[in-house]
């Protein structure tokens, strides 16, 4: 799927509804990754530093996942799919 597209369904979605004693750190890792996928789109491009906040937002949305409510899994699985594309897309470019 493209990023653009991906990012435009994420950014319109909206925040879930849910309980999680993971919220906080949940939002925290949308924050991040919102924020890179708007620079990425602004400037075609992830530096270094950005690079590797993206990877450990990455690896630790991947830790969390398993525990995401059900009724918030398209959410954090949609997020997860937008980080993958930004390091992908980061790579090649």
């Amino acid at each position: 799927m493209e990023l653009r597209i991906l990012w435009d369904q994420h950014r319109v979605a909206g925040w879930p509804k849910f309980s999680s004693p993971d919220e906080g750190e949940l939002m925290t890792l949308d924050t991040v990754i919102s924020g890179c996928a708007t620079y990425y789109l602004e400037e075609r491009n992830l530096d270094a530093p950005r690079l590797a906040m993206l990877k450990d937002c990455l690896a630790d949305l991947e830790t969390l996942l398993p525990g995401v409510p059900a009724e918030a899994g398209e959410y954090f699985h949609r997020l997860r799919t937008l980080a993958g594309l930004l390091l992908e897309t980061s790579r090649q470019g």
